[in-house]
Order: structure tokens, then C-alpha cells, then sequence
């Protein structure tokens, strides 16, 4: 059975205990999104000892590049990217403080064995849900990175934005157990 739970960002480690793979989470608060060219510049940002756009500690960054915004919306259809072209960066910015990420499909080893060390989680987001999701988007800014085009990074509002725990603090995959259920 699942538990539906509601998280508000910045995430804290107490919160991400009580989280078990396949439970639905609804996140309030400010996230932000990156994908792989803003991953990059990110992290050549902390091996150059600069700042970050943002506080990265305690916080979620959605893989997506969402769709322009339609007259009166703050975002426009925002589905999530495939997680793995993120893996070179992620324990960089999990070593950093980042405590969740969102996207789609599988994680590497080293990411989970990163999330592990630093008591963080993979929340999984439907893809083909990307109208329904941004719907918990209240605002949107760009804040990072315009040159980037829809991959720059925006900071968004969200009010119980939902997605599934994909990777718990203590490296259970559901991927993994999706698999081995299989084979059975």
C-alpha cells in the first residue's frame, strides 16, 4: 500500500525519512528546473567555488523544459526529461546540499549511491501527464541561463505539484523492484 504525502520545500531530511518508494508526494513550495546544459553550468559553477543562481540546499529541481506558457498560465505543458542525461552532475549537486530531483525513468548506481550518502530522493513524474502537472504551477520566472531557451532555469511556484517516490534515503529503486516483480 501507499501513502500519499504532502512535502513543502525546502525539503528536510526528517521529511525524506518517512518517504518509502511508491509513495505519492504533492510538493509545495519553489522548485526549480534544469536539465543537462544547466546541470553542466552548474557544476562548473561549484568547481569554480562560485555561487549558484540559487540556494541549493534543501532543494528539487524538476528535469523539464516546458512548453511557452499560453496567454493568462504562468507555464505551458511541463512533462519531465529522461533523468539519466542528468547522472554526470547529479551527485555533485546532491553532495551540495540538493535534496530531490524529478524526472523520468531510472537512475544510475552512483546517483542513488549519492542520494544514499546525502539523504536525499528521486521523486518519478507521468509524462504523459505534462498538461495535468502543470497545473500545480503558480508562477514561473526565469532566473538562469535565458540563453537556454525553455532549458533555462526557472524558479516555479507549485501548490501539491504530485509525482511518486522513484528512490528512497536508503536506496531502494522502484525501478529495480518493478523488475524483480517481473521476473517472478
Amino acid at each position: 500500500m501507499t501513502n500519499t504525502i504532502k512535502l513543502q520545500t525546502p525539503l528536510k531530511t526528517e521529511d525524506l525519512e518517512k518517504l518509502n518508494i511508491g509513495d505519492q508526494v504533492l510538493i509545495s513550495g519553489k522548485i526549480y528546473t534544469a536539465r543537462d546544459a544547466a546541470h553542466k553550468r552548474l557544476v562548473e559553477l561549484i568547481e569554480q567555488n562560485k555561487d549558484l543562481p540559487f540556494d541549493i540546499k534543501g532543494q528539487v529541481i524538476y528535469f523539464v523544459g516546458p512548453a511557452p506558457a499560453k496567454p493568462g498560465k504562468p507555464i505551458g505543458s511541463a512533462g519531465p526529461t529522461t533523468s539519466y542525461r542528468m547522472d554526470p552532475y547529479s551527485p555533485t549537486l546532491l553532495d551540495n546540499g540538493l535534496k530531490g530531483m524529478i524526472g523520468k525513468g531510472p537512475r544510475s548506481q552512483t546517483v542513488i549511491d549519492s542520494m544514499v550518502k546525502n539523504k536525499a530522493v528521486y521523486l518519478a513524474s507521468v509524462g504523459g501527464a505534462a498538461v495535468v502537472t502543470a497545473q500545480s504551477v503558480t508562477s514561473s520566472k526565469i532566473i538562469a541561463y535565458e540563453d537556454l531557451g525553455t532549458e533555462a532555469i526557472r524558479e516555479l511556484e507549485v501548490v501539491d505539484f504530485p509525482a511518486f517516490v522513484a528512490n528512497d534515503i536508503n536506496g531502494n529503486d522502484l525501478f529495480q523492484k518493478g523488475v524483480e516483480q517481473y521476473k517472478k
